[in-house]
């Protein structure tokens, strides 16, 4: 029998931002949030998006962003990362509110 690769992580973000954010300030987080995928091992995926349901179920959150790790052990290191930490800087100032879930990946 061969062992079971560990499963993946999904780490994902609801974000609701701050009323005076202007959208190029978004768009410039969210190209550096790409870019942890390139400087912190073990992202597999970084997307965002804004939200475009019409359900009106969003509660004011207004963008979404998903990153994949390869294990949890990945997660578990991006968390303290200096690269995340120094990301973050930029990215918490800008916040009104934020979920944060994550979950396994089914094999």
């Amino acid at each position: 029998m061969t062992p079971q690769a560990p499963p993946r992580i999904r780490h994902v973000l609801f974000i609701r931002f701050k009323p005076e954010v202007e959208f190029d300030q978004i768009v410039a987080v969210m190209l550096e949030f790409l870019e942890l995928r390139r400087r912190i091992a073990g992202i597999e995926a970084v997307e965002w998006g804004s939200n475009n349901s019409p359900e009106g179920l969003d509660k004011g959150y207004t963008h979404v962003v998903e990153v994949t790790f390869i294990d949890e052990q990945a997660r578990d290191a991006y968390l303290p990362h200096p690269e995340h930490e120094c990301f973050k800087t930029l990215f918490v100032p800008l916040l009104d509110d934020i979920i944060v879930m994550d979950f396994n990946l089914p094999s």
